[in-house]
């Protein structure tokens, strides 16, 4: 399924109480972005936030589903990102906070993957 510009723009108004978020087509989906850092994702018009070790239990208490796509060979490639809160679609300030916690996480998998290389 392709992504409306409709879509795009809803989105990026939802996220307007966060900040000033840019949203880049790739991938037959687009990437989501504020300062460079990407913490969202959306694939089918579905909306996907960024997850680590701290804020993962907060996606699996909701039981909010993770991101996965067929790769090579047909195996299942999951990512790490879990679908948003349905109530973020409807609730600016739901989506400033969801947001907050996936951008923090992209954040720390940033800090991490610097320290790692040498």
């Amino acid at each position: 399924m392709a992504l409306s510009a409709e879509y795009l723009a809803f989105i990026k108004d939802q996220m307007s109480g966060f900040g000033p978020v840019s949203i880049k087509r790739m991938f037959g989906g687009a990437g989501v972005s504020l300062d460079d850092v990407n913490f969202a994702i959306i694939a089918d018009e579905i909306l996907y936030l960024k997850t680590d070790a701290v804020n993962e239990p907060d996606f699996a208490a909701e039981d909010l589903e993770p991101f996965a796509y067929e790769g090579r060979n047909g195996r299942r490639m999951q990512m790490s990102y879990r679908r948003a809160p349905p109530r973020v679609m409807d609730d600016a300030d739901e989506m400033t906070l969801w947001c907050r916690k996936a951008f923090d996480a992209a954040l720390r998998a940033r800090k991490a993957r610097k320290s790692f290389k040498v």
